[in-house]
Order: C-alpha cells, then structure tokens, then sequence
C-alpha cells in the first residue's frame, strides 16, 4: 500500500443528512500545473436539501432536491441555464435518491425511499416516467454503474453498509467487501471501480474492485473522508471544509491544494461529481451559517417556539461566557423559550452587527422584552449543518 497515511490529516466527516445544502457548478481550467475553478453557479437555489450530483451528458446535470416535503430529481441544462424540477414519478408516499444515467441508455436509475422504510433501486424511463424495480432484493443505499447491466453499491445490511456487485440481466448479487463508505466511483481509464473502505478504525482506505474478477486492491489512505471524485486523467479530489485537495495515486506523495473557496455560502463541501471531459465540476456544500442564525431569529421574533428550534442541533449546548454550561438539548431549550414566548408580547431582537467567520456566527444584539431594552451579544457555532452551541455574552 503506498503511503498508507497520506490523508490521516483530513477532518472526519460525519455521515448525516445535511440539512440545507447547494449544489454548484464550475468550469475546470488546468493553468501549467495549477487548476483554477471559473464561472461558479449554484444550480440547486433551494432552501432544502439538494445532494448527489450527477453529470447526465455534458450540459445537464441531475441531482436530488428536496421541496415541498418531497425529495425528487431535479435537472439542470447548464447550456440554456435552466432549472426544473423533474418528476421521474408520482411517490407522493416517498421520494428520490442517487439519480444516475443508465449506461447505453437515456434512462435514469434512483434510489426510491418511501415513506413506510422500503428503499430499492428504480429504473425511470426518461420520457414516460414509468418506473421498475431492478434489485427488489437489496436495500441499494449509493449505487453506481460500471456497464448497463452491472451495478457496484453500498448497500445497507442491518447497521453497516456492504459491496454488492449486481448483475441486473442474471439476477443475481455478490458481497465483496463490508464496512464501507457511501462513495462509490469509476476509475477513468481502467476497467476498475473505486470504494471506501472503513474496516480501519483509525483511518479508512481507498480501495479498488474488479467488477469481473471481483479482486479488490488497496489505492491509498484517505483518513476518515467519506467524499472523493476522480478527474480523467486519474488525479483524486478529496473535500475538506471549503478546500478541495488532488493526488494522483501514480505520481504524487502527498496531497496539494486543488481549490480553495473564499464565498461563505461554501462550506463542509460533500459529494462531488466531474463530467466526462472533467471541464466541469459540481459540488455540494452546506450554505452560510448566517442562514441558520437568521432562521433562529425570525422564529425568536414570531414567538413561534417550533421555527426557533429548527436551526438547532439536537444536543445543543448553550453557555454562558466565556464557558459556563448553563444547559444542553433541545428538550431542555424548549421548555425555557417556550413560556417566555408565551409570556412576553413585547418581545423583539433587533441586529446591530452580524459576523460570519467560518462556522461561527457573532450577533450584537439590540433585545425588547418586558418593556425594558438591552443590548447582548450571541456566538452560534455551526456543525454538521445544525447551531451545535450558543454562547451569550
């Protein structure tokens, strides 16, 4: 295995749901050795969750937002710049996941989770709509495809994710690997699938499979990042926070910087997709933690206890400055907000100044309530798309 702790220095990335996440889409351009990313466009413009990006031909991209309480698959034609929600069915007991074009074929395959826990993996025809069932067998949670009738997927099997190779024409589905990771790629160039493995506890392994002979190899370390995405020419990018990072397996010692964003609207970048030609990349990334400061805020001033706790994580931590753990959870929140906005009508919080300094959030405050008027000082710190902890000054 070559440099088996390579990436040992990546953050962990927790395996959640993100709760308000964008996708955007950049031109790649390759300076000398240097890549720069040109014409960033958010193409998902949602307040929800938009996830899973997939490059369906050069110019339209496919990808599982979440509106109007439904997840379904949007489709984006970055020639006419044009976003539209594509219904591939009718699930109004449940919704879309992991679209992907079916090899040799204008089809798009999804993962369907209704609202009852059954999850399976669905065929789309692209101009009916009209849906099948292709692996009623498997609880297909990341698929990818190497060929039209071969599927290589993390699959979920009791509380773990398994490697099932899937022959869609003979029906039939082979475990290869277990304890893996939800990223799950092509290896341009090759007639190799990469996967992530984490039966390392203390970092986890990129690993190659041969969907036909079934021999897996081990590519690299990758610390504890659940993300990558792989360029034409065989370089790795690899997320972490508002930086992306390359490395070649074949020629490079070590990781260097590929990009590194400066907007604050990209933050925690996840899943990652390069089109065929890799002149263009699409990304997924939590929005600004100010967002969450603001939705707080406006549920704090409508005294509306349900809209004020949304933006807060479950075991939130809230202090008193600098350190002092007044109370954790959400239940605990509730119960003191919720009389106080029962009881005080007058009730009002006014921003004199905001800061956004990387998951932080800094509000002076100009506070109403019970007729008298003070100024106070809020610090919200951001994890995992959720305020993790307040901190009042």
């Amino acid at each position: 295995m070559k440099n088996n702790l390579l990436f040992i220095f990546f953050i962990t990335l927790s395996f959640y749901a993100q709760t308000n996440t964008e996708i955007h889409v950049f031109d790649i351009k390759k300076i000398g050795e240097n890549y720069v990313l040109e014409n960033g466009k958010n193409i998902s413009n949602n307040s929800g969750y938009d996830s899973q990006p997939y490059f369906y031909d050069h110019s339209k991209v496919i990808f599982a937002s979440s509106r109007n309480g439904n997840t379904d698959i949007a489709l984006y034609d970055l020639k006419q710049k044009k976003a539209e929600l594509y219904y591939i069915s009718n699930t109004e007991n449940g919704g879309e996941y992991s679209p992907q074009k079916i090899p040799n074929s204008k089809n798009i395959s999804a993962v369907r989770l209704d609202n009852d826990g059954l999850q399976r993996l669905y065929s789309y025809h692209y101009k009916t709509k009209k849906s099948k069932e292709l692996i009623p067998e498997l609880k297909v949670a990341y698929p990818a495809w190497f060929d039209k009738n071969t599927l290589v997927s993390s699959v979920i099997v009791n509380d773990s994710l398994h490697l099932i190779i899937s022959d869609i024409r003979k029906k039939t589905n082979i475990t290869v690997a277990k304890m893996v990771g939800r990223s799950v790629h092509s290896i341009p160039n090759s007639t190799l699938m990469s996967f992530i493995s984490k039966e390392n506890e203390q970092y986890w392994l990129l690993k190659s499979v041969n969907p036909k002979t079934k021999e897996i190899k081990t590519i690299t370390s990758v610390g504890k990042t659940e993300d990558v995405a792989w360029l034409p020419d065989g370089t790795l990018l690899i997320p972490k926070q508002a930086k992306i990072y390359k490395f070649n397996p074949k020629t490079d010692k070590q990781p260097s910087l590929f990009f590194s964003f400066t907007d604050e609207n990209i933050n925690n970048i996840s899943r990652m997709a390069v089109n065929a030609d890799g002149t263009k990349l699409a990304i997924v990334a939590e929005v600004s933690p100010r967002y969450l400061a603001e939705a707080q805020l406006k549920g704090y001033n409508s005294r509306d206890i349900n809209a004020f706790l949304k933006p807060f994580a479950q075991n939130v931590k809230v202090y008193r400055f600098p350190n002092t753990l007044s109370y954790e959870g959400l239940e605990k929140m509730r119960e003191n907000y919720a009389s106080f906005f029962k009881n005080t009508p007058d009730l009002h919080c006014e921003i004199l100044n905001r800061i956004v300094y990387k998951d932080k959030v800094i509000d002076h405050e100009l506070v109403t309530a019970n007729g008298r008027t003070f100024k106070a000082v809020a610090i919200y710190t951001i994890k995992n798309g959720k305020i993790a902890s307040v901190t009042f000054m």
